[in-house]
């Protein structure tokens, strides 16, 4: 069992930034791939961007490229989120999860925060 937990979301001005935070425990955590995903109203889950724990490959989603940079420090098993120049269209529950492939694909999610823009 892989436990998550995110933190870090809240209300910003659009041009604002954000920093998300997912701490991550369990035996094995450190053989997945840790991503970030998205849910906004009425809209399906969405690939925001992930990391190895090792390596440190980095995938983007094609929408947060350039404003969104995925992070991780391995002595306090947490993975990073930091999101600038946030635009309305962000505003979304976001979810970390633990899995495997390129996009990743969840076995592991925490319970969300919530990330609004306003314009």
């Amino acid at each position: 069992q892989v436990q998550l937990v995110e933190s870090g979301g809240g209300l910003v001005q659009a041009g604002g930034s954000l920093r998300l935070s997912c701490a991550a425990s369990g035996r094995t955590f450190s053989t997945y791939i840790m991503g970030w995903f998205r849910q906004a109203p009425e809209k399906e889950r969405e690939f925001v961007a992930q990391i190895t724990w090792s390596i440190g490959n980095i995938y983007y989603a094609d929408s947060v490229k350039g404003r969104f940079t995925i992070s991780r420090d391995n002595a306090k098993n947490t993975v990073y989120l930091q999101m600038n120049s946030l635009k309305p269209e962000d505003t979304a529950v976001y979810y970390c999860a633990a899995g495997r492939g390129v996009p990743i694909r969840g076995d592991y999610w925490g319970q969300g925060t919530q990330v609004t823009v306003s314009s």
